[in-house]
């Protein structure tokens, strides 16, 4: 009796998942290329773009050049935080050619207390923003130094804000998927991470879930103004999403969908490197909370591995409603991996990939009660700063510099 009613609560949780949790197994929306034949400058609100980067002279020509051949009709500036880079970013970035004289080199100061450092290289860069245009209007749009753009890929976003009348603007860019590791574990970051943030509830202004991904941001100044600024994000890790909250919170309209006009060139060559991608940030999105993780890893149990574990061993009733719930978990991760072009077979594996996800989340959890808190870019952030009193979307902590790094 007991298997079940183990099989069914799993299927109780997938129905519930499939049918009313923002079809977030679906591979959509994607914004496709706004002509901008015809656009009139006039018309076409400024854009100031952000990227902070640190140490990343393998991707910042190809990215930083991807923004300044953008076909923006309207003003467009690109401001480049070198966030105290050991390598040659800087120089790369300033030796760029810059005809429409778009680029701003702006050397970052070191982390104050409180913040994150990427999250402290984007305040300076909106601060310069608004040094440079005092109480203007417009968009800022925030992105990584490791995407390429397609050089219609800010029209692209400008006109889909204006024409639906969003305050923020947010895609899930293409992600690298060659290697071994990342053809077998990235694209279920994404199917995760759809599932944590289904694009239909967070584009729906009557749902309270808001999500967003931090590699493309289109935000309005008004209201960031209106938020309180980029410091009513200060200390969170997963300021993306953070934003998005305080966004949603404020009467803000949001977008959220996967882009088909930029992707992002950082690679992940081992299972390794993608382990530690998601030990940096698992434990913070469960607000460092050991009930929460206890909770999750029983769900991640419950959902990944109890339908193929009672569809391979347990029988009768219990194996049929099993393998049942199993084929559809199965099912649900081919739009997925269409995007990405892989195999449909990829999608037996996903009970096993589940266990991978799982196990990194126990070891970001593990990582933190160490004192080894968040680790990236050689700079480590431990601890809780209260965000107002929200417990979603995670809070982060405070800045300490590694010695001798």
């Amino acid at each position: 009796m007991f298997l079940v009613a183990l099989a069914v609560l799993c299927a109780i949780i997938w129905m519930g998942l499939l049918f009313c949790h923002g079809h977030f197994w679906q591979s959509g929306p994607i914004l496709q290329p706004a002509s901008v034949a015809g656009a009139q400058a006039d018309i076409a609100p400024d854009v100031t773009v952000v990227v902070p980067a640190r140490d990343e002279e393998a991707s910042i020509e190809a990215a930083l050049g991807s923004l300044l051949q953008q076909d923006y009709p309207g003003a467009l500036s690109v401001i480049l935080v070198n966030d105290r880079s050991t390598d040659g970013t800087g120089a790369l970035a300033r030796a760029l050619p810059d005809t429409h004289n778009r680029l701003s080199v702006l050397e970052g100061a070191n982390p104050e207390a409180g913040w994150s450092g990427k999250l402290w290289a984007v305040a300076q860069g909106v601060h310069e923003a608004e040094r440079q245009s005092p109480h203007g209007s417009g968009y800022l749009f925030l992105t990584d130094a490791n995407i390429i753009h397609d050089p219609a890929h800010i029209s692209t976003l400008v006109a889909k804000a204006q024409t639906d009348r969003l305050h923020m603007v947010s895609e899930m860019v293409e992600l690298q998927c060659v290697t071994l590791a990342e053809r077998a574990l990235v694209p279920a970051f994404v199917f995760f991470f759809t599932l944590l943030y289904p694009f239909a509830k967070v584009n729906n202004p009557k749902d309270k879930t808001a999500g967003a991904a931090g590699g493309t941001i289109l935000l309005r100044r008004d209201m960031l103004r209106q938020i309180g600024g980029i410091e009513a994000l200060k200390g969170a890790l997963i300021d993306d999403c953070t934003l998005a909250a305080c966004v949603k919170q404020a009467g803000g309209r949001l977008y959220l969908g996967h882009s088909c006009l930029a992707r992002s060139i950082r690679p992940y060559p081992s299972a390794a490197d993608i382990w530690r991608m998601i030990t940096r940030t698992a434990y913070v999105q469960l607000n460092f909370s050991p009930l929460l993780l206890v909770l999750t890893v029983l769900a991640m149990l419950v959902v990944w591995v109890a339908p193929i574990t009672l569809a391979l061993y347990a029988h009768g009733a219990a194996q049929w409603i099993g393998t049942g719930v199993w084929l559809a978990s199965t099912l649900s991760f081919l739009p997925t991996l269409r995007r990405f072009r892989l195999s449909p077979l990829w999608a037996l594996a996903l009970p096993l990939i589940a266990a991978f996800y799982t196990a990194a989340t126990l070891g970001s959890a593990l990582n933190h009660h160490r004192g080894h808190g968040v680790v990236w870019k050689n700079r480590a952030y431990t601890g809780v700063i209260p965000n107002n009193g929200r417990a979603s979307p995670p809070e982060a902590g405070q800045n300490i510099q590694i010695p001798g790094r």
